[in-house]
């Protein structure tokens, strides 16, 4: 196939398939990485690595003791592997057990929304050893024989668990009422962030003599997020996993916010990367990555320092005063907590190059030629360089009579405020 030397991947995760290396090669060749992509490539951010494991191994003790965990913000310039490093993580976690959301912040998915946030990660969760929706297979696997699910039921009704009457309601129907199939799935899919009416809930109680023990109203939708993230989080710990992990991409979008909208967004950020005791959910740990001159471009440029807090407070509520605090918060945290991604020098860009020029050869079944060239600017991203490396080998291989010449504009995130991203950012009722 190829006389190239073969070096075992970094990742103690193999791809076998030789279409995994078509995969790989694909996936950086569009500039978005896959797991097949992380697996052969590896990753070179040892610290940013460090600290998140060294979390993710806290993270079930923490939960324990009912302690939120500090979160963790990277920060890089386009193309400097932000994406990448989350995908590694991702695949790290899941290998180590713990159900991974792996979101991006967009105009669907805006970070000062919790409860949009909340359904996006529960729409692309993922547990070790379950290929549907996470939390519905996990649903079905809970064991009420087990200590583990007794320990859950009886959080789920005590007052530290602060949730509304509907969700130890839920569970017990879940529980005891598996027969009723189309209550059941409502119930799940209440969980996971769909409506489900009160009476709904009331009539399955009277099923099973319970009703009189229940004071149920619908919880207001504000709060309702957060309770299901808590009990989300609890759920999972419930089956086995060692807790849930939240990576959160392209946090620099906020930048194209409302004032409004972009204090509320770093109260939100605060709330994953920087929780208190009040506002942090306990079991989950957050990893977000930002650009790295978002500080300067947007909190500096824009004065948000001063504007955000006076325009919270306005408001003139206790909520919006509390948010006004975890703003700030936020802000420190872009401002001073922020890990920036190492960029590479000539020794790492040239390790990553060799992965890549193997992980060509064994993808097409040709030996790539050497186009490395010695004194090339190693301050590019590193996704410049690759995508450069990959479309020249794809180039030569399919032209191989043709003189390659390529051509590359620098990109520049944009952080215009956008009237297609405002509406109305009040809490809702």
């Amino acid at each position: 196939m190829t006389d190239l030397p073969m070096t075992p991947a970094t990742d103690p995760m193999e791809v076998t398939e030789d279409i995994g290396y078509q995969r790989a090669v694909e996936a950086v060749r569009s500039g978005v990485p896959n797991a097949d992509a992380v697996r052969l490539l590896g990753c070179d951010q040892p610290a940013a690595e460090a600290r998140v494991h060294a979390l993710v191994r806290e993270l079930p003790d923490r939960a324990v003791r009912g302690e939120v965990s500090p979160g963790v913000l990277v920060a890089g310039d386009f193309g400097s592997g932000k994406s990448h490093l989350l995908e590694y993580l991702e695949q790290m976690a899941l290998r180590d057990q713990f159900v991974v959301s792996r979101i991006a912040i967009s105009k669907e998915t805006p970070l000062y929304d919790l409860g949009k946030v909340f359904t996006a990660a529960i729409e692309h969760a993922r547990a070790p050893g379950l290929s549907g929706h996470a939390l519905e297979e996990v649903a079905l696997l809970l064991d009420p024989t087990t200590p583990a699910y007794s320990e859950f039921y009886q959080w789920v009704f005590s007052d530290e668990a602060g949730l509304s009457q509907m969700f130890p309601a839920t569970l017990m129907l879940h529980e005891r009422l598996r027969t009723d199939q189309d209550l059941v799935e409502k119930i799940v899919g209440f969980w996971s962030g769909q409506k489900l009416g009160v009476s709904e809930v009331r009539a399955g109680l009277r099923q099973i003599g319970q009703a009189q023990n229940f004071q149920l109203k619908q919880p207001r939708v504000a709060q309702l997020a957060v309770e299901r993230f808590r009990f989300a989080s609890r759920l999972f710990a419930a089956a086995g996993y060692g807790g849930w992990v939240l990576l959160i991409d392209e946090v620099e979008l906020i930048g194209r916010y409302s004032l409004l909208q972009r204090g509320r967004s770093y109260a939100e950020l605060a709330r994953w990367i920087a929780p208190s005791d009040t506002d942090g959910v306990p079991g989950i740990l957050a990893v977000a990555a930002i650009t790295a001159d978002f500080d300067v471009a947007v909190l500096q440029a824009r004065n948000d320092r001063s504007l955000v807090p006076e325009r919270l407070s306005a408001k003139g509520t206790e909520e919006y005063f509390a948010m006004a605090e975890r703003a700030v918060r936020g802000m420190d945290v872009i401002e001073r907590e922020a890990m920036t991604l190492a960029p590479p020098d000539t020794t790492v860009l040239r390790r990553i190059y060799e992965r890549l020029r193997e992980t060509h050869g064994r993808a097409y079944g040709w030996t790539p030629p050497e186009i490395w060239q010695d004194g090339q600017p190693i301050r590019r991203g590193v996704r410049s360089h690759v995508r450069r490396w990959v479309t020249e080998w794809d180039l030569r291989r399919l032209y191989p009579e043709t003189a390659v010449e390529l051509e590359e504009e620098e990109l520049c995130v944009d952080y215009e405020e956008s009237a297609d991203l405002e509406r109305v950012a009040e809490p809702e009722d």
